[in-house]
């Protein structure tokens, strides 16, 4: 085992990620451990999203550090939540349980699996995805000798699985008066006893609110660099890595423009480093957009945290909805006031970076233009919505 292996392991709960722990087996059923590790971490490196990685890393019960740098810097924080109802069945986990190498699995293992997560009240939705994550991992496997066959290809219709088995989408539809509320919270709740550091994060809130009213996705808001924040064809706009690597631009709207204004200048007020920039270069390079006091990034569960506690103190507006707001509701209520506002779907579709309609190819970067963005018909709505009472 290599040096870096061992500092992994090291630094990753005792280096049993899918073992129950105090088994004496590293991997119960797997007799070279590390050949699987390189194997599982060559599937995951050709995701260029880190959140990408990240989440099938997690999904599939595997220690998210495996896919951040072995020398990342741990920041001090709350203890984990308790593991959720399926925690234990995700995909290795549960193999691990069986003593099954993973890599000797059959199709009918996998349904198994999916009957477990069905019995212990995974929805349809969840196992749509957990199969598809499941799926892509094993035609990664085959497509390279690794296995003979693709396990997790199954028949979905007969499953129920299908692409047009759709349960209604369980996400709050949150209005324009909704999102007005949230950003309001986020000015107004006291965040610590320095006044310094309560503006500073103040500013942070608000910029996090509103860069989620713009679409994008909770992965792509924490992947944002300063350097993501660039002026093409008269309009500034913000290059954001979405899924497959793909990159897009998100018009930034006044509201998200003076959000971030704000919150950058008082960082850079307090960090020292509000030097000038050469012309036409930014002086930050990699430096995070949405940054943790000590100037890290920010996690997908600090946004979440934060986000729900601003729900929390959002007031009546949110009455009966603020314990099911979460990043992806903010994203979901951009589609749907956008497509209110009568924006054109496709339109609405390139905002989002979603590749689900054929016009797709249509809107490339050469035809996007600040007229074929539904974000300042959006931020419009948001800004006509009456003051929650």
């Amino acid at each position: 085992m290599t040096q870096d292996a061992l500092a992994v392991l090291e630094s990753l709960d005792r280096a049993r990620p899918p073992a129950v722990r105090g088994d004496e087996s590293e991997w119960p059923g797997v007799a070279d451990p590390d050949v699987l590790r390189a194997q599982l971490l060559d599937w995951l490196s050709q995701y260029a999203n880190a959140g990408t990685r990240r989440t099938y890393a997690y999904a599939l019960g595997l220690p998210v550090g495996w896919v951040d740098p072995v020398d990342a810097p741990r920041r001090p924080g709350p203890p984990a939540a308790a593991p959720g109802p399926l925690h234990d069945l995700a995909w290795f986990r549960w193999c691990a349980r069986r003593a099954l190498d993973p890599r000797a699995a059959t199709a009918g293992h996998v349904k198994a699996w999916l009957h477990a997560l069905d019995a212990a009240g995974a929805q349809r939705r969840t196992r749509q995805r957990m199969l598809s994550t499941l799926s892509a991992l094993y035609g990664h496997l085959a497509e390279t000798g690794v296995v003979p066959a693709n396990p997790a290809a199954l028949n979905r219709a007969r499953l129920g699985l299908s692409s047009s088995a759709r349960d209604a989408s369980p996400t709050v539809r949150l209005t324009p008066e909704q999102l007005k509320a949230l950003l309001i919270a986020a000015a107004r709740l006291p965040y610590s006893r320095s006044p310094r550091l309560a503006r500073l994060y103040a500013l942070r809130a608000v910029a996090v609110v509103a860069l989620l009213t713009s679409g994008l996705r909770i992965s792509e808001l924490v992947g944002l660099d300063r350097d993501d924040l660039v002026r093409t064809g008269g309009d500034d706009v913000l290059r954001v890595l979405g899924k497959g690597g793909l990159h897009r631009e998100v018009y930034v709207t006044d509201l998200v423009r003076e959000a971030l204004t704000a919150y950058l200048a008082e960082r850079d007020r307090l960090t020292g480093t509000n030097v000038p920039a050469r012309r036409g270069r930014t002086a930050h390079g990699a430096s995070p957009m949405i940054a943790t006091r000590d100037g890290g990034r920010c996690s997908r569960v600090d946004l979440y945290t934060l986000l729900r506690r601003i729900a929390a103190h959002a007031g009546p507006a949110l009455d009966g909805v603020a314990d099911r707001v979460h990043p992806h509701a903010l994203r979901h209520a951009y589609v749907t006031i956008a497509l209110e506002q009568d924006a054109r779907i496709q339109h609405v579709q390139a905002d989002v970076g979603h590749a689900t309609i054929a016009t797709t190819q249509h809107y490339d970067r050469g035809r996007r233009t600040r007229d074929t963005t539904a974000a300042d018909l959006v931020a419009a709505a948001i800004a006509a919505a009456p003051d929650p009472q």
